[in-house]
């Protein structure tokens, strides 16, 4: 991979910007206003599992974006005995997604990793995310500034692992696969996807999952340039 790389593709929620605590002081505001009673790690340990598992059906299209939104919500307060009526989820849901990216933490060495790679290499985004949350995310946590394209699968249509979007992206680069690297936490959307039209890649473990031995693996961001 050294010195053929021009390009470097990052995916964003759990690869940059540290998804998991963001999420935790959404949840925190969000129980806050509607005056929920329970306790936050044990919800969380519930919600977590039951929201990776939402968006992998979404990613093959099996839920759609409102099904996504309140069944991770209403199958994760079913586990204690809570319910409510479908209004009240998308309410829940609006307020989430509001404040969401009102805490930015990112992954620690993340910035300086981009100041050291944007001057020699071009920076994208390709995410699996909600176009206008996903540019709010990159805006207000001055993300953005490094990067010459994003590339969202609300925008395009279909999500990663499907060619289509990582053909998108490179279009809006400018960008050929031989010389680009796809650096992200899921397997199979980041890393099966941009490996079937031609793309180097860069697996981030963030999950602590087994693959295959032949596969480029980093547990830190700042790795990336040992790779380079």
């Amino acid at each position: 991979m050294r010195g053929r790389i021009k390009h470097i593709f990052f995916d964003l929620d759990h690869t940059l910007w540290d998804f998991d605590r963001n999420s935790k002081l959404a949840f925190q505001a969000l129980f806050h206003k509607y005056r929920i009673d329970l306790d936050l790690t044990d919800f969380l340990t519930i919600y977590e599992p039951i929201n990776y598992a939402y968006w992998a059906k979404f990613r093959v299209e099996a839920v759609s974006k409102i099904e996504l939104r309140r069944g991770r919500l209403s199958d994760s307060f079913a586990q204690f005995q809570l319910s409510f009526s479908d209004s009240e989820l998308d309410a829940m849901a609006e307020t989430y997604i509001e404040e969401l990216p009102k805490n930015n933490f990112l992954f620690d060495g993340v910035i300086q990793t981009l100041e050291e790679l944007q001057p020699k290499y071009r920076l994208h985004i390709i995410t699996n995310g909600f176009h206008g949350v996903q540019h709010n995310k990159l805006h207000k946590s001055g993300l953005i500034d490094y990067f010459n394209s994003v590339t969202t699968s609300e925008e395009v249509g279909l999500k990663k692992p499907n060619p289509v979007i990582f053909q998108k992206a490179l279009q809006k680069a400018q960008a050929e696969p031989q010389e680009s690297l796809m650096v992200g936490d899921t397997f199979e959307a980041d890393i099966l996807g941009a490996e079937a039209i031609g793309m180097h890649t860069l697996f981030y473990n963030y999950w602590s999952v087994e693959v295959p031995a032949e596969y480029s693996i980093i547990s830190n961001i700042r790795e990336i340039k040992l790779h380079l």
